[in-house]
């Protein structure tokens, strides 16, 4: 009986709401809380270059507006992202069998009006992969096309929860730290003069290029925040 009457009272204290928890969904729509959903369906999503820059674009208004119609009249959203790919598992001829992509995202957000007011900001960053497939040209394309569009996706999916806690709590999102630009000297390369050594910056790893058969030899030249 006593277990009985003990299990009966844990069951009925499971039941019951927890009003200090403190925790809700971010999208609720309930009494005391903003509509988030709507609050997103209301941005506008600025043009953002390059080819990478259209899907991301795309993705974003994709994320923003959900299932519903959007109605971008009351906010603009600036946002600007890219992906650097270092080659990985350098084989003994030279030749890579993994290509590592780091995505970069960083947006602002702004009021819609004469005097646009700057609201809030962040950065989103994330990490795929893809194999090689050299003895398929059209195939290794294709993988190339699906790889950024996934790291866009992945990106507008980060931008999108963070804008959507900043209209919840307008806790500020996280902004990544600027980094001190670090060269490091080339020795095989022929000088630009004789009191000039070519240089080489270094990429998400900190390594140089060269050293890891890094595809883009100067990664740090897509960094909006290293120009």
């Amino acid at each position: 009986m006593r277990s009985r009457a003990l299990t009966a009272l844990i069951l009925g204290a499971a039941s019951l709401p927890l009003p200090a928890c403190g925790f809700h969904p971010l999208y609720e729509t309930s009494a005391g809380h903003i509509d988030v959903q709507e609050k997103l369906k209301q941005i506008y999503v600025a043009g953002i270059p390059d080819r990478f820059g259209q899907v991301l674009r795309l993705a974003l208004q994709q994320q923003m507006s959900g299932a519903g119609p959007e109605n971008p009249t009351g906010y603009t959203l600036k946002a600007n992202g890219y992906v650097s790919q270092e080659s990985i598992d350098i084989h003994s001829d030279n030749t890579s069998g993994r290509v590592r992509a780091t995505g970069h995202a960083h947006w602002q957000l702004w009021t819609v009006g004469l005097a646009p007011k700057f609201l809030a900001e962040g950065d989103a960053t994330t990490l795929d992969g893809m194999n090689n497939t050299f003895e398929e040209y059209f195939a290794q394309s294709l993988n190339t096309e699906t790889l950024q569009n996934r790291v866009a996706r992945t990106l507008a999916d980060i931008v999108t929860q963070q804008v959507a806690i900043w209209f919840e709590t307008h806790a500020p999102a996280p902004i990544a730290q600027k980094r001190r630009p670090v060269y490091y000297q080339m020795p095989n390369a022929i000088p630009n003069s004789s009191q000039q050594q070519p240089v080489q910056g270094v990429g998400e790893d900190g390594l140089p290029a060269l050293a890891t058969g890094r595809n883009d030899p100067n990664a740090d030249e897509n960094d909006p925040d290293m120009q």
